[in-house]
């Protein structure tokens, strides 16, 4: 433990973010790292728990008390060992994780929470700045041949930790550049691209092969791909987006999100779009809380949209959670994204009940408030309130409900893997093997839509059951 006294002496330093007027004018990132001093002391306030509760709170289990220490001690490389031990890519989650570490923080109780995910960003920033992040290859190669199908993260961080014990790893993606979401769903203005170009950079050296532009199971049969390789890994998120059947669906103007956000994220790469589908002008409504429902209102507001209001079906959460009943579980509590701070009219307990237009494109968004009642059997439904029926103009609709499975034929169909109850691919986290073998599967497309944390957690712990399949022996972390 560093600063005996830090938790007691030092208040929480929230990172530096510029303000609204300016970061809307472009698509590069707002959120400025801690400086060396400030990094210090958020380290110090760590308490060096008995128990961490932050490391169950990390599904990557990052060892946070010792790096926290060492940045106390300003001995930033070995942080950066401690850092990496753990997580392949936190360059990634320093930026866009939720930070669940924070929430199971001791000192959340009854103080602010250490600034985890602030110092994390610091010190995977300092590795870079300073030339310490460098390619590990093999010492030796094993001969056996993987292939990964899917660049999001989990397929990333397993195709890394394959190649760092010495098997030749391909990478397939049927997008023509490497990073799934991270690349193609996650705006540039809250994690910029480059960073992913410069892991992948690393990663050649390691000896990991990058194939964009293949769609197994379209381009490529899966049957010549488990023909070729020694083992396959299926890593292609989850990507089938949760649908809203109304009345007007079909009219144009009402689009998932993930065919609006991709566009933009290809423009800010320079790319040339045409017909790009945009919020410029119009009265834009988000349906959808989440991660992605906040993305579309960034992105909106900086395309310079005329209003921009953003729907959610339950109700709204309390500003503070009962940590007497929560902690050290993530709570359910009200989240103010640093896009609905560049402008956004949240609304809660709304369903849509209908779009309207005419010519065929939408002008208008029919909706009703509604309350979640318990009924005598337990059970909570939705209830519409009478007389509560609202319109709103809305000439594009983004519907940003969430992904409901992987998508279905093609690849999987072809594997002939089987799926859960929830149609994601059936495989445990003791081995990752599917029903096929040789065929093992990770991420969303095994655990359902998640956090970026978990997608690299299971790409890690599948290398490492990869790695006993073809080996017999791992001397890969879980």
């Amino acid at each position: 433990m560093g600063k005996i006294t830090g938790f007691m002496e030092l208040q929480r330093i929230q990172e530096v973010a510029l303000p609204t007027t300016e970061r809307v004018r472009n698509y590069r990132e707002f959120v400025l790292a801690l400086k060396d001093d400030e990094a210090a002391n958020q380290g110090a306030r760590c308490m060096d728990c008995g128990i961490p509760f932050c490391q169950t709170g990390c599904p990557v289990n990052n060892v946070i008390p010792d790096w926290n220490d060492l940045v106390y001690r300003r001995d930033w490389r070995a942080a950066l060992d401690v850092l990496h031990s753990t997580n392949n890519f936190p360059e990634f989650t320093g930026r866009v994780c939720p930070a669940p570490c924070e929430a199971a923080c001791t000192l959340n109780i009854n103080n602010d929470a250490v600034g985890i995910k602030s110092i994390e960003h610091f010190i995977i920033d300092k590795g870079w700045e300073e030339g310490w992040v460098l390619p590990q290859p093999p010492a030796k190669k094993t001969g056996r041949r993987v292939a990964v199908i899917g660049s999001g993260p989990a397929g990333l961080a397993c195709a890394q930790q394959l190649a760092r014990a010495g098997h030749a790893v391909v990478v397939f993606e049927k997008a023509d550049r490497i990073g799934g979401l991270l690349r193609y769903g996650i705006p540039d203005f809250k994690m910029e691209k480059h960073l992913i170009d410069r892991r992948m950079a690393q990663m050649s050296v390691e000896g990991v092969e990058f194939r964009p532009n293949v769609h197994v199971g379209v381009d490529m049969p899966a049957a010549s791909v488990l023909a070729e390789y020694d083992a396959v890994v299926v890593s292609g998120g989850a990507e089938a987006p949760r649908d809203l059947p109304v009345p007007g669906r079909e009219l144009a103007g009402v689009h998932f999100a993930m065919e609006f956000l991709p566009q933009q994220n290809r423009v800010v790469a320079g790319d040339v779009v045409p017909a790009q589908l945009t919020a410029t002008g119009r009265h834009v409504v988000v349906i959808g809380g989440g991660d992605t429902g906040s993305d579309c209102v960034g992105t909106s507001n900086r395309q310079g949209a005329k209003s921009v209001t953003q729907f959610e079906l339950l109700p709204q959460p309390p500003e503070r959670e009962n940590k007497e009943m929560v902690w050290p579980y993530w709570p359910v509590k009200l989240r103010t994204s640093s896009s609905h701070e560049e402008g956004c009219q949240r609304d809660w307990a709304v369903a849509t009940k209908r779009f309207e237009g005419r010519q065929g494109k939408v002008e208008k968004l029919v909706a009703v408030r509604v309350e979640w009642q318990k009924g005598a059997d337990g059970q909570t439904r939705m209830v519409e309130m009478p007389g509560s029926e609202f319109e709103l103009a809305a000439d594009l609709v983004l519907l940003a409900m969430g992904f409901v499975s992987p998508v279905q034929g093609g690849l999987l169909a072809q594997l002939g893997v089987a799926c859960d109850a929830r149609s994601n691919v059936r495989a445990n986290t003791d081995d990752y093997r599917t029903s096929v073998d040789g065929v093992f599967a990770a991420g969303d497309m095994r655990r359902g839509q998640s956090l970026v944390v978990w997608a690299i957690r299971e790409g890690r712990q599948c290398a490492r059951a990869v790695d006993l399949f073809l080996m017999g022996s791992s001397l890969l972390p879980r």
